[in-house]
C-alpha cells in the first residue's frame, strides 16, 4: 500500500520549500483535496485545525491551506505556532475531523512539510491517505458560495494543551528544587515548554526560545545538544532537555553534561513503569535500538520488540501488541496511555516523574542500562540493489555474526529514499565492532560491483 503513495512518506509531505510538491500552489490544491476527502467522508459541516512550527514559509502555507479547505467547504480553525503533539491532542478535544500540521520537524527552515492527523489523533490510514492523492489529480472546484468554509482562531490553544501536558503525570508530583535548562529549537515549543515545567515549580532556564522565522534547529536542539551540555554544567543543573522543531521528539542531558538519548530514556520510563497495570512487559524499538537497551530491559523482565524504522511503524506495533510505550533513538517517544503520538514535554514529564519519585539523578536512573558500541556504514551504490539475493553477503553476514557469538548483533537495511545499503555492526567491544562492519562494507560493496559489472 505504502509504495503506491505519490506525495505522502511516512511522515507526510516534506521538501524544500518552492520546490515541487512544497509549493504554494500544489499546498493549495492538497488542502483542497484533503477537504473533499472530508466532505465524502463527515459530510457538511467539518472541521479542521491546523498549527505550524516557527519557520517563515509557515505563514505561506498556512493561507494555502485555508484557501484550498475554503474551497471545498471545510471550516479551519487556526493555532498559529503549536508543537505537532499539541495539534494532535487539539484535533481531538475540540472534536475536529482532522488536523494538519505545517512542519519540517528537525529539518532546518529551508525545508516544509504537512502532516495530517486523524479525529482521533492518530496518524491517517493508508486509505486515507490515497484517497486524498486520487483528489489531486482532479481539477480543482469551489463549492457555491453560501457553502465556502470560514477560518476563526483558537485563542487558548497554548494553554488548553499546557494543562494537558502537566495533567500526564500525577498531581502530587512537583519539581520544586529541581534546576532545568530547556532548548526549544527556537521552534513550536519556545513557549509552551518552559510554563509546563515552570507551573509544576521546576527552576527553568530557557535557550533556543527566541525564533525569528530562520533559526529553527539551527545549531540547537534535539539534533545540535552541543550547547545545552555546556549550559548544564555551567549553571549545575539537574537536566537538560532538548526538544525539536515541531516538539515531537526529546534528548536529555544528565547533571553531568552527559547525552540521554531515546533508546536510555525508553529503558528510564519503562523501568519506572513496572508493576503498573497499564504496563504489560513490554516496549516498542525499532531495527536501529542498541543492543544495550533489549539486554537492559531483559534483565528487568521486559521484552523489546523491534519494528521497522520510523515512528509510524512503532505505533503500529504498538497497537498490534497491545503495548502503551515505544519509541526511537532518535527521541521520538510514544506514551500510548498518556497521549497518542510522540510528544517530547510529555516524554521528559515521565523521565522527571521518575526522578522526584525515586529521589535519585538521571544519571543513576540511566546507569542500568550500558549502550554498545554501534559502528554504521552506508554503501553507496549507483541504483537499487537486493543485496538479501546475493549468497556472497549471506555468507558474510553469518560470519561476523558467528564471529560476535551473542555479544552483538548485525542490521543490513536498504535506505527508502537513495540507492544506500547501511550496514550497521553493534557489540561490547568497539575495535571488534569498527572492524567487522568495515569487512561487511566492502562484502557488500563487492557483491554489488560483481552484480552490476
Amino acid at each position: 500500500m505504502a509504495g503506491e503513495r505519490k506525495y505522502f512518506g511516512t511522515d507526510g509531505v516534506r521538501g524544500k520549500v518552492g520546490q515541487y510538491p512544497i509549493t504554494p500552489e500544489f499546498i493549495m490544491k492538497l488542502g483542497w483535496a484533503a477537504g473533499r476527502v472530508l466532505a465524502q467522508c463527515q459530510g457538511d459541516q467539518s472541521k479542521v485545525l491546523i498549527g505550524k512550527d516557527t519557520r517563515i514559509s509557515g505563514y505561506m502555507f498556512e493561507s494555502a491551506l485555508e484557501a484550498g479547505l475554503s474551497a471545498t467547504g471545510v471550516d479551519i480553525m487556526l493555532l498559529g505556532p503549536m508543537p505537532t503533539p499539541g495539534i494532535a491532542y487539539l484535533t481531538r478535544t475540540l472534536r475536529a475531523d482532522a488536523g494538519i500540521v505545517i512542519s519540517a520537524s528537525h529539518n532546518l527552515h529551508y525545508d516544509n512539510g504537512i502532516k495530517f492527523f486523524s479525529a482521533q489523533g492518530q496518524k491517517l490510514a493508508d486509505k486515507v491517505e490515497l484517497a486524498i492523492e486520487a483528489e489531486l489529480d482532479k481539477p480543482m472546484e469551489t463549492v457555491e458560495s453560501d457553502r465556502l468554509g470560514k477560518a476563526s482562531r483558537v485563542i487558548d490553544a497554548a494553554g488548553r494543551y499546557i494543562e494537558f501536558c502537566k495533567s500526564t503525570v500525577p498531581s502530587r508530583i512537583s519539581l520544586e528544587g529541581l534546576k532545568v535548562v530547556v532548548d526549544c529549537a527556537h521552534g513550536a515549543t519556545y513557549d509552551i515548554a518552559p510554563k509546563v515545567f515552570e507551573e509544576l515549580e521546576a527552576e527553568v532556564i530557557t535557550i533556543g526560545a527566541k525564533p525569528d522565522g530562520l533559526n529553527i534547529n539551527d545549531g540547537c536542539g534535539s539534533t545540535r545538544p552541543e550547547t545545552l551540555q555546556q549550559m548544564v554544567r555551567e549553571q549545575g543543573a539537574d537536566l537538560g532537555i532538548a526538544l525539536d522543531g515541531d516538539g515531537d521528539r526529546v534528548i536529555l542531558v544528565d547533571h553531568k553534561g552527559e547525552l540521554v538519548d531515546g533508546d536510555e530514556i525508553l529503558y528510564v520510563i519503562a523501568s519506572a513503569c513496572i508493576g503498573k497495570p497499564e504496563f504489560r512487559n513490554g516496549v516498542v524499538g525499532t531495527l536501529m535500538s542498541n543492543l544495550g537497551l533489549e539486554h537492559a530491559l531483559a534483565e528487568k523482565g521486559i521484552t523489546l520488540h523491534r519494528a521497522k524504522v520510523g515512528d509510524r511503524y512503532v505505533m503500529e506495533m504498538l497497537q498490534q501488541e497491545g503495548l502503551c510505550l515505544g519509541g526511537e533513538s532518535s527521541g521520538h517517544i510514544i506514551c500510548l496511555e498518556r497521549t497518542t503520538t510522540g510528544d517530547g514535554i510529555v516524554s521528559a514529564l515521565q523521565v522527571l516523574a521518575a526522578m522526584v519519585e525515586q529521589g535519585v539523578s538521571l544519571h543513576e536512573l540511566k546507569s542500568g542500562m550500558t549502550k554498545y558500541p554501534q559502528t554504521m556504514i552506508n554503501v553507496h551504490t549507483g541504483q537499487r540493489f537486493d543485496f538479501s539475493a546475493s549468497p556472497e553477503v549471506a555468507s558474510s553476514q553469518q560470519e561476523i555474526e558467528a564471529q560476535l557469538n551473542g555479544r552483538g548483533r548485525v542490521l543490513l537495511r536498504a535506505s527508502g529514499t537513495e540507492p544506500v545499503i547501511r550496514v550497521m555492526v553493534e557489540g561490547q567491544d568497539a575495535d571488534e565492532v569498527g572492524q567487522c562492519a568495515r569487512y561487511l562494507a566492502q562484502k557488500v560493496e563487492s557483491a554489488y560491483q560483481n552484480s552490476h559489472p
